[in-house]
């Protein structure tokens, strides 16, 4: 094992093995729309609301999780959600149609509080200078888990029937709960403290302002996120009015999976020691640089190109800014900002389609060089603020109030 990843306790490895279980068969997120306009007979209006729904209770979620986590203890939080969760997910299929207006959103408000507790309760386990390879673990065995899982969860709708995706999906998330019951330590550093002033937050707009290169990273992760989620949403239909296929767009997107796969733990281990906002703003850019390659023409090569840069744009840029952000945390405080992080890193779910379809329907060829231009303008304010930053001098450990936690076992 790499010298780096020798570093990342053993309570994160046994959570991430239960990571990687939930994620498997967190499949039933792909298959929402369809099962709604299929199975269940909903107009494309109506399944789209809902839909829309449930992606405004993600987000909900991951800017609450750390808030409940804060206060109540991240292992508390992160267990009652996935018991939640996996509740409501099992149920899902049996609810009459008027409920899913609020059972859909109620799983995905349940997945979100799950995100951002999971990334609070790596923050508090692991000692600052590790974490970017712990949260490197836990992100490639989720990716693994959800390059495999669709597949499988196709085969089990067409095999049995959609309302297994559903239940399987809660079956998993049920089972994430009781592993990490058994596997994370119920006190010490992995169950934090009720933050001073009871999870109110009234210090965090103080806190933040303290931290003027953590408010640059998140404004620039806001906008990268709308345009990084734009190869879900526009992307497709760019590839279609061009005369590619829906089979070459799932090419396309398993490559994402596969680069990410191949090269994220290496690129964690090797880049461990560089400066957190270089390497950040560096990803951005290659976000960027991806959605410019696509003005070189929409054929296959082109796309693959794109996806090569967007991936490894998201290799640099998502695992190191999570650490970034609990390396920069008051101990009170973990929780709100790796929420804070958690919610503005999938606020593109929600605008992302809305925006990126009306520019797309209104002007299609200003759409790429746009995402291109937001890319690299984000990318520069983020190395900028990085310059900054070494310029002024990094500041001692104890001044950013980040833990330096042991895990227990």
């Amino acid at each position: 094992m790499p010298q780096g990843l020798k570093d990342v306790p053993k309570a994160v490895w046994l959570l991430a093995a239960g990571v990687f279980v939930n994620a498997l068969v967190s499949f039933s997120f792909v298959f929402v729309f369809v099962y709604l306009t299929g199975p269940r007979g909903l107009g494309t209006a109506e399944a789209g609301l809902i839909t829309g729904l449930g992606g405004i209770g993600l987000v909900a979620g991951n800017f609450t999780g750390g808030w409940f986590g804060d206060r109540f203890g991240h292992r508390r939080v992160l267990l009652a959600a996935s018991a939640a969760g996996g509740a409501v997910l099992c149920c899902l299929p049996l609810a009459p149609t008027a409920l899913l207006y609020a059972v859909l959103p109620a799983a995905q408000y349940a997945s979100g509080v799950i995100r951002a507790a999971n990334s609070a309760l790596v923050a508090v386990t692991v000692p600052e200078g590790s974490r970017r390879q712990a949260f490197a673990v836990i992100r490639c065995v989720s990716n693994g888990g959800f390059t495999l899982g669709p597949p499988a969860g196709a085969l089990i709708a067409t095999t049995l029937s959609y309302g297994w995706i559903f239940v399987l999906d809660g079956l998993g998330t049920l089972f994430f709960a009781l592993w990490t019951a058994r596997v994370v330590p119920a006190r010490g550093a992995a169950e934090a403290a009720a933050a001073p002033d009871g999870g109110r937050g009234g210090g965090l707009l103080r806190d933040l302002r303290a931290r003027p290169a953590l408010l640059v990273l998140l404004g620039a992760i806001v906008v990268t996120d709308v345009v990084y989620r734009q190869q879900y949403y526009t992307l497709p239909a760019f590839l279609a009015d061009h005369g590619i296929g829906i089979q070459a767009f799932g090419l396309v997107i398993a490559l994402n999976g596969g680069v990410i796969l191949l090269l994220e733990l290496p690129a964690a281990v090797a880049l461990r020691h560089r400066p957190a906002l270089q390497v950040v703003g560096t990803g951005l850019l290659l976000v960027g640089a991806g959605y410019a390659a696509l003005l070189l023409g929409a054929g296959i090569a082109a796309t693959a190109l794109m996806m090569v840069l967007l991936s490894l744009g998201e290799i640099l840029y998502k695992t190191t800014a999570t650490a970034y952000v609990a390396d920069e945390s008051p101990e009170h405080a973990i929780g709100r900002f790796q929420s804070l992080y958690a919610g503005v890193s999938v606020i593109g779910v929600v605008i992302g389609p809305p925006l990126g379809g009306a520019l797309y329907a209104t002007a299609p060829a200003l759409l790429w060089p746009l995402c291109a231009g937001l890319g690299l303008a984000a990318g520069c304010a983020v190395l900028y603020a990085g310059r900054r930053v070494r310029r002024r001098g990094a500041r001692p450990a104890h001044e950013t109030g980040s833990p330096a936690a042991a895990v227990a076992g």
